[in-house]
């Protein structure tokens, strides 16, 4: 993983089924969960994208900046995941910061609707790098049920995460309670091998 020098157990050792996300057209996104059972997930419409603020742009850049220069904050430090554009096939950067739960990595997209996450269901396979650690993964989008948890442990694990989403207004307190209710709203992927 990122910044370690070694993979998770979760990304090296996990003898589990590999599954990857599978995009369907509007209605929704079918996700799978690792036992195989399958959800679909309403997709986002235009009414339920958030825009973010004049500001997230230039701050995303300095934090894509700081993750490029191998420098962590915090429990996590934050990375840079490129995938390519799902209509212009070139390649689109931001910034995310993966949180480990139970050996296991998840990255949390806050902006619902956010360009990058329907990147990720087109392509499916995305780069992360964090200094000149550079790997290929898939990231497989969890169903709200499996979200729930992971979004409970965001609070603790990526306290800058949630102090951006105060403050673009997404969420009031930010509490494990909020976070996990937001499941279905905020998408969370787990980080697998490609």
């Amino acid at each position: 993983m990122p910044g370690s020098g070694r993979a998770p157990a979760a990304l090296s050792g996990d003898s589990s089924p590999s599954v990857t996300l599978q995009a369907r057209s509007r209605p929704g996104v079918t996700v799978a969960s690792r036992s195989g059972a399958v959800t679909t997930v309403a997709a986002m419409t235009d009414g339920d994208r958030v825009r973010p603020p004049w500001w997230l742009k230039a701050t995303n850049e300095v934090m894509m900046i700081v993750s490029r220069l191998g420098v962590a904050y915090g429990k996590e430090g934050p990375a840079v995941l490129t995938v390519p554009g799902r209509k212009s096939g070139v390649p689109r950067a931001t910034p995310v910061t993966p949180m480990t739960v139970d050996g296991t990595w998840y990255v949390v997209a806050g902006f619902p609707g956010a360009d990058w996450v329907e990147n990720v269901r087109a392509a499916g396979e995305v780069t992360l790098t964090r200094g000149r650690r550079v790997e290929r993964l898939r990231l497989a989008e969890l169903p709200p049920d499996q979200a729930r948890p992971i979004l409970r442990a965001f609070p603790a694990q990526v306290p800058t995460g949630v102090r951006v989403m105060k403050r673009c207004g997404l969420i009031t307190e930010g509490g494990p309670d909020e976070l996990e209710a937001q499941a279905g709203r905020f998408v969370v992927f787990r980080l697998e091998p490609a």
